[in-house]
C-alpha cells in the first residue's frame, strides 16, 4: 500500500485494498465494511428475542477477539442479551498461558464473564501429555474433538442459547475443502452455523465467517484491540496447513475463491439438510455428552490414551524367588 493511494469511497488515505472486489478503503470505511458483514451474518444466522445468554469461544487470539469485542458492540447496547466468555485450556504449557491472560484481560475491560475449561478436568489429560503418549499421531486429531467437546459442555453448563466462535473466511472455506477432498459428505452437512439445536449441542454463530482473516488482522490492529499472536506448537502437523497453502494459491491466482467456495457451499446446504439429516443422539455410555453411538468421540480418545499409557508403563520388578 502506498501513500499516494486514496480510499475509494472518499479522499482519505487507503489502509488497504480489497483486491476481490478492488476497493481501496481508509480506515473509517474499512472498520465499516467489516462490521455491516457481521452485523449481516448474526442476523442471517440468529433472530435475538430477547433474554438470551451468548458464549464466546475466546481463545485470546485475533479472530476469537475481535469477534468478542464485535458482539459486545453490537449486542450489549440491547440490554436484553448476555455475553460470557469460555477460553478452553488445552494444557500446552509454552502456549495457552499467554493466551489466557488476554482473553481475561479483554474480558475485564468489557465487563463479560470469563470462564476458563480445562481439558484436565474434562477428558484428564493435558495436551503436553498426549502428544507424549501418542507422538505418531497428529496432534489436532485430539485437540479438535477435545476442544469441541469442552465448549460444548461450558456453554451447556453455562445455560448459553448460542455459542459463538472466531471461525473466519478462510477457516470456513479450509472445511469446506478438506471434507469434500475426504468425500465426507456427512460432516459437510454438520459444518456450522446451526440452524437448529440438537438436544444436548449449542447452537454454533460465526459472525466473521465471511470476513477474510488479514482482514480480521487488520481490523484488530485498527481497533486496538490487545490479543495473543502467538502459533500453538503443534500447528504445524496439521492436515489443515495444506488446505490452507491451497486455498492462499487458488485466492492470489483468482481473488474472490474463498467467497465463491463458501457461497456455493451455502447453496448447496439446503441439499445436505434433506439428504443427511442430523442422526439421532444418545447420551454416551461412559460421559453423557450427546453421541450417535454407545461412545462419544472424546471418549473413544480418552480409552485409547488409557490403552497407550497401560502399554508404555514399566514392567513391575517382581522380587526374587526365596531361595
Amino acid at each position: 500500500m502506498t501513500a499516494s493511494m486514496r480510499c475509494s469511497t472518499c479522499d482519505s488515505s487507503a489502509v488497504t485494498l480489497i483486491r476481490y472486489s478492488g476497493q481501496h478503503l481508509c480506515e473509517a470505511h474499512f472498520r465499516g465494511f467489516v462490521e455491516r458483514r457481521v452485523k449481516h451474518e448474526i442476523r442471517s444466522q440468529v433472530e435475538f428475542r430477547g433474554g438470551e445468554r451468548v458464549a464466546v469461544g475466546l481463545s485470546g487470539g485475533k479472530d476469537s477477539s475481535a469477534t468478542t469485542v464485535l458482539l459486545h458492540d453490537i449486542l450489549a447496547p440491547r440490554g436484553d442479551i448476555e455475553i460470557v466468555a469460555i477460553t478452553v485450556d488445552e494444557g500446552i504449557a509454552s502456549y495457552r498461558p499467554d493466551g489466557i491472560r488476554f482473553a481475561k484481560a479483554l474480558c475485564e475491560q468489557l465487563g463479560i464473564e470469563h470462564h476458563v475449561a480445562r481439558y484436565e478436568d474434562t477428558v484428564g489429560w493435558q495436551m503436553d501429555d498426549v502428544v507424549a503418549a501418542d507422538p505418531a499421531a497428529i496432534p489436532c486429531g485430539y485437540c479438535g474433538v477435545f476442544r469441541r467437546s469442552a465448549l460444548n459442555r461450558a456453554a451447556r453448563d453455562l445455560g448459553a442459547d448460542y455459542l459463538a466462535t472466531g471461525l473466519n473466511l478462510d477457516d470456513t472455506a479450509q472445511s469446506i475443502l478438506m471434507n469434500v477432498a475426504r468425500g465426507d459428505v456427512d460432516r459437510l452437512a454438520r459444518l456450522g452455523p446451526h440452524g437448529r439445536a440438537q438436544p444436548g449441542l449449542v447452537p454454533r454463530v460465526q459472525p466473521l465467517r465471511m470476513v477474510p482473516e488479514k482482514e480480521v488482522y487488520l481490523y484488530a490492529m485498527l481497533r486496538g484491540i490487545h490479543f495473543h499472536d502467538g502459533t500453538c506448537p503443534y500447528a504445524e502437523r496439521a492436515q489443515r496447513g495444506r488446505f490452507r497453502e491451497i486455498l492462499n494459491r487458488l485466492e492470489a491466482d483468482s481473488p474472490g475463491t474463498r467467497h465463491a467456495i463458501v457461497r456455493g457451499y451455502d447453496r448447496l446446504r439446503p441439499v445436505f439438510a434433506a439428504t443427511f439429516p442430523p442422526a439421532p443422539l444418545q447420551e454416551c455410555v461412559a460421559c453423557g455428552e450427546p453421541t450417535t453411538g454407545l461412545l462419544c468421540k472424546a471418549c473413544e480418545l480418552r480409552s485409547k490414551l488409557a490403552t497407550l499409557a497401560t502399554s508404555a508403563a514399566p514392567p513391575v520388578e517382581l522380587p526374587s524367588p526365596r531361595p
